[in-house]
């Protein structure tokens, strides 16, 4: 086995629990302004509230709970978005010691029996009547459930009058009991195959790190002398969520919320909020270069953007050699090149993003090395991290000043991490959780040898870097008894811009196929940019072209691995792969299990229509676009 290991960091002991950062910066700080916030989600002006102001909401919030009979260990759901509201309750929660257990608001009635019922959940916060109904069907099994709180219907407020009676002292007496090692938050994984399973989350868990965070990485995050800054928008009903939360909040950062994550609302957010950070996971990252190359492709600019991205990579990689002492960094030409895009295209990308964000964290999965290098080129560095819910997020991340693209960077100081024989990664650290609730057989299995057994299988270098191949129980076996891992297909199909969407498929098959789906706004983009002519001549003309552009994808693709390992079949399907349709989880990974029951007759279909094809064919070329399939319908 591997090992990689750093020295553990130099931080404070910590002494209680989550919200005493909070009081801490109220008390010390009262004018910093914690979160700016609009007073209508269609407005683009942005109020500060101070770390004073948010700290007399929290309190009065809490004495509504202490009213309401809320005590220490009890667990409390919140199921809504990433919104204002989230923030003060979670902090309110743990001032009184009870526990939060986050919840999707898009999670289906069973999802949300499931979790209630399993946590054993007193009360549970929802946004709207939608969330009532969700969770009124269920009441008849929850017999522990005594509290149904509506957002929209005023209920803060009236849990913040109801709890006037009881003295600000109470809320400081029970946050001062809260010890580092409580349960702050039970977490259920997203339940990509079979029931979800809470996993419970110390407050040291979430805390360590942040901190280590903080202390190595947070003079990244805004220009010097200046307060950095971040737009969440990720789901705090996910534990990378909670992470961004927690940067904020015990780092001092100014943070915003924006709970519409369609592409229109979050562009508004980003430029009139102008975060100096960006957070977010690879597919957001993907999306947001996707949209640029549309925009520069509508403006009649495609050839220049794509000549300036190649001069954005080049330089990005010249600056990580001369950084990792492996060359000596960008040449002259590639200088002066560099500067005439930053003026010409690289500006005009950053004010797209608010003007002021000067670098940003990936994770959730791995981010793509060109995509990467596309960032960093130009004038954003993203440094790529990695996690899980059972290490209540990162574990791993980019040294600074030695970022390593492709890579998900090295442990974080105090964390080590092992790779077995197998390829499976290892963790051991502070951050690792106490085990899932009520499942103590799972608990035990997911701790092989005393170390978490994480089910992702990769590899370290030599250097200490961490790199994902993919979620070992995703490994697919073909007929012929080749193991192939599909994250690195998929990630490389998803570069196109065409291509929205990827499952590689294949076991118990003679070969490797993919299910595809494309991107509507860009089909829409690349239909308007073919030429006009007669309407059933153009059409054919068109659905030809885009068979032959998504071959070229899928060949592309394949000249990433062997041969034996190359997508040989695949089928383009009508229907995307989201949350709204049950094929993908809130934290954007793909529910293959339930895909491939989904589309079982296509993948059937696939393959039959391949055994019909010239072995030598099947060989050399990716196949096969069904006659029937129409792609712009």
């Amino acid at each position: 086995m591997h090992q990689s290991e750093l020295p553990p960091p130099v931080t404070a002991v910590m002494q209680g629990g989550l919200a005493d950062s909070l009081f801490e910066s109220a008390r010390h700080n009262p004018e910093l302004a914690q979160i700016a916030r609009r007073s209508d989600p269609s407005s683009s002006t942005w109020n500060p509230v101070t770390a004073a102001e948010l700290w007399d909401e929290v309190v009065d919030l809490a004495r509504g709970f202490v009213t309401s009979g809320i005590r220490p260990g009890d667990r409390v759901a919140i199921m809504a978005r990433t919104r204002y509201e989230w923030t003060v309750l979670g902090y309110a929660l743990w001032s009184v010691g009870a526990e939060v257990v986050p919840i999707y608001p898009t999670s289906s009635h069973e999802q949300v029996e499931w979790i209630l019922k399993d946590a054993h959940c007193v009360g549970v916060v929802v946004e709207d009547e939608q969330g009532v109904m969700t969770v009124g069907s269920a009441c008849a099994t929850l017999p522990f459930l005594r509290h149904v709180w509506q957002l929209d219907t005023g209920a803060l407020e009236q849990l913040a009058e109801r709890g006037r009676a009881i003295p600000a002292t109470t809320v400081d007496s029970l946050r001062r009991i809260v010890l580092p090692d409580s349960t702050a938050v039970v977490a259920y994984t997203s339940g990509t195959t079979g029931q979800p399973k809470g996993c419970a989350l110390t407050h040291r868990n979430l805390a360590s790190p942040v901190d280590t965070l903080i202390d190595g990485w947070r003079h990244t995050a805004a220009p010097p002398g200046k307060q950095p800054s971040m737009l969440a928008f990720l789901p705090f009903s996910h534990v990378y969520g909670l992470e961004i939360q927690s940067l904020c909040m015990r780092g001092g950062m100014l943070m915003a919320h924006e709970p519409d994550v369609r592409a229109e609302a979050l562009s508004a957010a980003l430029l009139s909020f102008r975060p100096t950070y960006l957070c977010a996971v690879p597919f957001v990252f993907e999306k947001i270069y996707k949209n640029f190359l549309r925009s520069a492709q509508r403006a009649g600019r495609g050839p220049l953007f794509e000549r300036a991205v190649r001069t954005a990579q080049d330089f990005a990689a010249a600056a990580e050699r001369q950084r990792l002492g492996a060359g000596p960094g960008p040449g002259y030409d590639l200088k002066l090149q560099h500067a005439l895009y930053d003026k010409a295209v690289y500006r005009k990308l950053r004010g797209a993003l608010g003007g002021r964000v000067c670098g940003g964290v990936s994770g959730g999965s791995p981010l793509n090395r060109e995509l990467a290098l596309f960032y960093a080129g130009i004038g954003i560095s993203i440094h790529d991290g990695y996690g899980l819910t059972e290490t209540s997020g990162g574990i791993t991340m980019h040294p600074v000043g030695r970022e390593k693209f492709g890579t998900v960077g090295r442990p974080l100081p105090g964390t080590d991490i092992h790779v077995a024989e197998d390829g499976e990664i290892l963790v051991w650290g502070p951050s690792v959780f106490q085990g899932y609730i009520n499942d103590a057989p799972a608990t035990e299995a997911s701790f092989p040898d005393g170390w978490l057994a994480t089910g992702d299988i990769g590899s370290v270098d030599d250097e200490g870097y961490l790199t994902i191949t993919g979620r070992k129980k995703d490994i697919i076996i073909t007929s012929g008894g080749k193991s192939v891992a599909p994250a690195a297909l998929e990630e490389r199909l998803r570069a196109h811009p065409l291509i929205h969407q990827a499952v590689v498929v294949g076991d118990n098959r003679p070969c490797v196929g993919a299910l595809i789906t494309l991107d509507p706004e860009f089909v829409a983009h690349w239909q308007s940019s073919r030429a006009k002519g007669d309407t059933p001549v153009r059409d054919a003309r068109e659905e030809n072209e885009l068979r032959e552009e998504v071959r070229r994808a899928v060949a592309a693709a394949n000249s990433t691995v062997s041969r034996t390992e190359s997508i040989r079949v695949f089928r383009v399907l009508p229907e995307a792969f989201d949350m709204t349709n049950g094929l993908m989880t809130p934290s954007m990974k793909l529910r293959r299990d339930a895909i491939a029951k989904r589309f079982a007759a296509e993948i059937e279909a696939m393959y039959q229509t391949s055994s019909r094809v010239p072995r030598e064919y099947v060989q050399s070329e990716p196949s096969i676009w069904d006659d029937s399939d129409n792609v712009f319908r």
